[in-house]
């Protein structure tokens, strides 16, 4: 192995005594280097090796060749470079080589090699990389795709890279984005052209027989991608995706004529389609005239959006469905959002959500959302009672969502309706328990501002009841807050008495009761004790916080310091897994004033 290193530092040599002699470098960098270099050289020859030390000597190697790339601009000497970074790039790509034939599944792994390669203008080498890697990672389109963008953009061979994507399509037939860069490259690649052909007719270069192909500066080669796709994927969302891409470039008016017949013939079965249509007409030209005075610009606006919902109105006639009416809502609601100056233009947006709103939810395919998008509209126009209605009319359409219910009950509550208390009884009768929780929140909320005590205390009890633990739990630790809210430290004490042994119990009910006990002007440690040793017998095992906190209190001005020690010896007893190691570095960070 020595005498290995040793010929491997021996080949620096002439790159080490350049760098010396045209003043790179100093003679003490030079040793520093070799050294360095050597220790590198034998972590990379032992018996077992490491990823982190090859990943080590790379960087390593890398940041020499930045530091040469500084010191060449800041002393302006830019030759010998075939003697000086040629041997370290040509180093770096071995160690590259050999990490990546060891480490074949590391990905991250192959992409540095291949990022070195483009930062250091070794094009030759970066095609070399990718076609090794996609030997082991065939099964990864997003490096098929890479790899066909660095043959375009870093070696501008664009047959290089159709070769890749056709490979591709191999090992990924019905792989959307494969196709979408596919569809792209070609078109990137016809615009490249039409380009050369425009510099060489203004230089007016006479070109012999050769001739530029009318059909590939056209775009015809990205129309051959786009049948092929389209034959694959029949989907709406992925033709308007590839429609798209051609809408990119200016010469393809005649492929976006013929993707767009094509979307119209075969796709009108899906919403997408028609969200795509009715949209176009907002980029539709307007009349120059109208467009001078704000006005005229809304009218213009305006006579748009009429286009657009003419198509989302036939759209509704073909495709009856709630995707079909989710779009034609969501591009109202979007409408509406947007700011205007113009009354008149407010008010028709307006008119036209709340029509839409009313039609989808009359046909029973109005989607759960947008029923806060309806109750916002209506409150802020402050129609009460059309708010009520609808607030009751979701609850009727969507009986078992609990964001629905709670909404809907917001409304009425916010309306001072007077049929909240049996609305809340009928959402639970409705919901699945286990997600029941807001609803019991918000009936302790109306109830505490609504109700009497005796009819809040009811609430309570009902809630403690519930089967659902976090119900149950969350509706103690309530309790405890408001009987000492309202009835001062001893109902808050009766209160807590009573449920303390009505399991299941949450932390915080017992932190609660702590909390206020230390609020009272002469705390009492006995009754502080009994909180602590309650809430050890639920959560002693685990909860090495409570066991800190217990000795703290003793510890303090009405605790007894010796009892502390009885304390952490439970503690190490009780205390199960991690919360034995937790609790005794933070046990040595209080008895240090660190905690």
């Amino acid at each position: 192995m020595a005498e290995i290193v040793q010929q491997r530092i021996e080949e620096r040599i002439p790159e080490l005594e350049q760098l010396e002699r045209v003043g790179l470098f100093t003679k003490k960098e030079v040793k520093s280097i070799i050294k360095r270099a050597t220790a590198l050289e034998y972590k990379l020859h032992r018996l077992i090796v490491n990823k982190e030390d090859f990943i080590a000597y790379i960087q390593y190697e890398i940041n020499v060749l930045e530091l040469v790339k500084k010191r060449r601009v800041h002393i302006h000497y830019q030759f010998k470079k075939e003697e000086i970074e040629f041997p370290i790039i040509h180093r770096i790509n071995s160690v590259f080589k050999r990490a990546t034939n060891k480490w074949k599944g590391d990905v991250q792994l192959w992409l540095s090699h291949a990022a070195f390669c483009k930062k250091w203008a070794t094009k030759g080498q970066i095609s070399k990389v990718f076609s090794a890697m996609l030997a082991i990672h065939p099964d990864k389109p997003a490096l098929w795709i890479m790899a066909a963008k660095s043959e375009l953009e870093d070696r501008s061979s664009s047959e290089s890279a159709r070769h890749l994507f056709l490979r591709a399509l191999r090992f990924h037939p019905n792989n959307k984005k494969v196709y979408q860069e596919y569809f792209r490259m070609e078109l990137l690649h016809c615009e490249k052209l039409r380009k050369q052909k425009n510099d060489l007719e203004t230089a007016k270069m006479d070109l012999g027989e050769y001739e530029f192909s009318p059909e590939i500066l056209s775009g015809k080669l990205a129309e051959v991608v786009y049948r092929d796709a389209a034959g694959k994927i029949k989907e709406a969302e992925f033709v308007i995706s590839l429609l798209n891409i051609a809408a990119i470039f200016d010469f393809t008016k005649e492929l976006q004529d013929f993707i767009l017949q094509d979307l119209q013939d075969n796709y009108t079965e899906d919403s997408l389609t028609w969200d795509f249509m009715a949209k176009r007409e907002l980029e539709a030209p307007g009349a120059g005239e109208e467009l001078h005075t704000a006005k005229g610009r809304a009218s213009d606006i305006n006579r748009r959006e009429e286009r657009c919902c003419q198509v989302y109105e036939e759209g509704v006639k073909t495709l009856n469905t709630e995707p079909m009416w989710t779009c034609y809502v969501a591009f109202c609601w979007e409408r509406l959002k947007r700011k205007t100056n113009v009354q008149e233009l407010k008010e028709k947006r307006n008119e036209r959500q709340l029509g839409v709103l009313q039609r989808a939810h009359d046909s029973s395919l109005l989607k759960e959302e947008f029923y806060t998008t309806w109750l916002k509209i209506l409150l802020s126009s402050g129609d009460d009672e059309g708010a009520a209605s609808i607030a009751m009319a979701a609850t009727q359409r969507y009986s078992k969502s609990v964001s629905v219910w709670s909404l809907s009950l917001r409304t009425l509550m916010q309306l001072g309706s007077g049929d909240v208390d049996r609305l809340f009884q009928e959402a639970l009768t409705h919901i699945n328990p286990k997600e029941s929780l807001p609803l019991w929140q918000l009936q302790v909320q109306w109830s505490v501002a609504n109700q009497s005590p005796e009819e809040t205390e009811a609430v309570f009890k009902r809630g403690q009841l519930s089967a659902v633990p976090a119900v149950s739990m969350e509706m103690k630790e309530s309790y405890l807050d408001w009987s000492f809210s309202t009835g001062g430290y001893k109902k808050a004490r009766k209160a807590f008495t009573s449920l303390q042994e009505n399991r299941p119990l949450s932390k915080a009910f017992f932190t609660t009761m702590i909390n206020i006990e230390k609020e009272q002007e002469t705390p009492k440690m006995n009754f502080l004790r009994d909180y602590f040793e309650r809430a050890l017998q639920e959560f002693g095992t685990s909860d090495d916080d409570l066991w800190l906190q217990y000795i703290q209190e003793e510890m303090g001005t009405f605790g007894q310091p010796e009892n502390s020690g009885k304390i952490h010896w439970r503690a190490m007893k009780f205390l199960e897994g991690e919360s034995v190691e937790r609790f005794t570095c933070r046990f040595t960070l209080m008895q240090t004033g660190h905690l």
